[in-house]
């Protein structure tokens, strides 16, 4: 038993934060770890994930569910802060449970790390496929057809069956040529991305402002009466169940929106690619998180006092924000294509950090010996993982083609918030254990802020439905499987264990 939770020691960690000409390169400064973060955050949460949370569960109190996302998103930034300053190697949460909770543990994290930036990638990847033909539509009246732009569990108004989400396998393609080319000139490319995206928003919050329509925020969270309503993808949704309306439906809208924070965790995982990382990784995720927690708020207020909730079920259920802008803001027809065409840049900068972050995961975990060498080689010129980014373009792929966005968004948000729940107790296990460890940043009020961290993440992990905690176990099976029959036999920290 004393294996199965065996520890990676401070000093290897440590040791292994170091330059090394072998290893991954360091090229991101705080700048380009703040512009990371937004890059990851501002995304499909923004532009898909609020009309979904506020059509199925929360309506216009969805604002009200992003302040219980952000709260919980803050605590356990705080943590991550923490831990990103004592062990800046790639890795993440999986990195900081193996030093706090044990091999087993952060096997589990590990595991469920790559489940959530791969359905993280496959859900933009499905929205980017979504305002793409928005576009086409708009500017030159061609449309994908149905069948080729969704999955086979997704029936439109017509009756037609989607076959294959094409456009989604597109985008993924090229961001991975990308990312095998090297993280910095992938930064630059974000940073343009970055730039572009916020400026859009902020364009939405104060051109839309004026369009707000007092009626649609007089009732603000949606009654238990409302009765059912038909999506565009044929399911039907009843707001007469407890977590589709009024504080249940904020408290669910809140999980469902909580995909919307992943990306200052991704930042973590380019710790061992990160300048001063001690200094710049704190910045980089607090920094990011506090920007785009503020954009949120004022973005998904605006949005559901233009539209009526009903509307993100229907016809506004993609492409939501370029429909709101065709149907209610008249005469800014050039404001749907150019945020049409902005939200498709910014997509692409969320996708490529997913894909960045499950890759130097799995870096750390074969380096660690948990899983095949395969995962930890690296390009000759470029220095990246490039056989890893590989494998998991065709894993992401497949849930982008096939699998319908509702599911691998919700499913993402579990996983997330299952990894914030171990980090935020393995900052309590590490002060009590290594209480005189260096800390560039401390995570105040220990060990409330942790506690507070948790139990947030854990009320949303409830209010997300058996049937996400069902595919977050068939998961975290598929991975004892591995781990029990590979990792266990080739762990480095259990050989240097036996050889003490």
């Amino acid at each position: 038993m004393s294996k199965l939770f065996v520890k990676k020691q401070l000093s290897v960690l440590t040791a292994e934060a170091g330059e090394s000409d072998k290893g991954l390169k360091r090229t991101l400064g705080a700048g380009s770890l703040i512009a990371l973060g937004i890059g990851a955050i501002i995304g499909a949460g923004l532009f898909v994930r609020t009309a979904a949370a506020a059509g199925q569960h929360a309506g216009p109190a969805v604002t009200i569910s992003f302040i219980i996302a952000a709260i919980g998103c803050a605590l356990a930034g705080l943590c991550y802060a923490e831990f990103a300053s004592m062990i800046p190697i790639a890795g993440s949460a999986y990195t900081y449970s193996y030093a706090t909770l044990g091999e087993f543990i952060a096997w589990i994290i590990g595991w469920d790390l790559v489940l959530e930036y791969a359905l993280a990638g496959a859900t933009v990847a499905i929205g980017w496929s979504q305002y793409l033909n928005k576009l086409l539509t708009n500017v030159f009246h061609v449309t994908i057809p149905y069948e080729w732009s969704h999955s086979p569990f997704e029936v439109s108004d017509a009756g037609v069956h989607g076959i294959m989400n094409v456009p989604s396998l597109f985008i993924l393609l090229a961001l991975t040529l990308l990312l095998i080319r090297g993280t910095q000139g992938s930064a630059i490319v974000n940073n343009i991305i970055v730039i572009t995206k916020v400026s859009i928003v902020l364009m939405f919050i104060i051109l839309g402002w004026h369009f707000i329509n007092p009626a649609n925020h007089a009732e603000f969270t949606i009654p238990a009466t409302a009765g059912t309503v038909k999506m565009h993808n044929g399911q039907i949704v009843d707001y007469s169940n407890f977590w589709n309306h009024g504080w249940g439906g904020v408290l669910r809208g809140a999980g469902v929106v909580f995909f919307a924070f992943i990306g200052f965790d991704a930042v973590s995982t380019a710790a061992q690619e990160t300048k001063n990382p001690k200094k710049n990784m704190p910045i980089g995720i607090l920094v990011s998180l506090a920007i785009c927690t503020v954009l949120y708020i004022l973005f998904s207020f605006v949005l559901t006092g233009i539209a009526p909730f009903q509307d993100f079920l229907k016809a506004g259920g993609e492409a939501s924000v370029a429909y709101v802008i065709d149907t209610y803001m008249t005469g800014y027809g050039w404001l749907s294509t150019f945020i049409t065409v902005a939200i498709l840049a910014g997509f692409s900068s969320v996708i490529l950090v997913m894909l960045l972050g499950q890759t130097r995961v799995f870096y750390s975990m074969s380096n660690d010996g948990l899983v095949p060498p395969i995962f930890a080689r690296l390009h000759p010129k470029y220095h990246t993982p490039h056989r890893s980014q590989w494998m998991f373009f065709i894993f992401v792929s497949l849930f982008a083609a096939f699998v319908p966005d509702n599911v691998v968004g919700d499913m993402t948000s579990i996983g997330t918030l299952f990894a914030f729940v171990l980090v935020c107790i393995g900052v309590i296990v590490m002060r009590k254990n290594n209480p005189e460890a260096p800390r560039a940043f401390k995570t105040p009020l220990v060990p409330l802020i942790p506690a507070l961290g948790a139990a947030f993440c854990l009320t949303m992990i409830i209010s997300l439905g058996v049937e996400n905690w069902a595919r977050l176990f068939v998961w975290l099976g598929i991975g004892f499987l591995i781990y029990f029959g590979y990792s266990v036999k080739h762990s480095k920290a259990r050989k240097m264990m036996d050889q003490k």
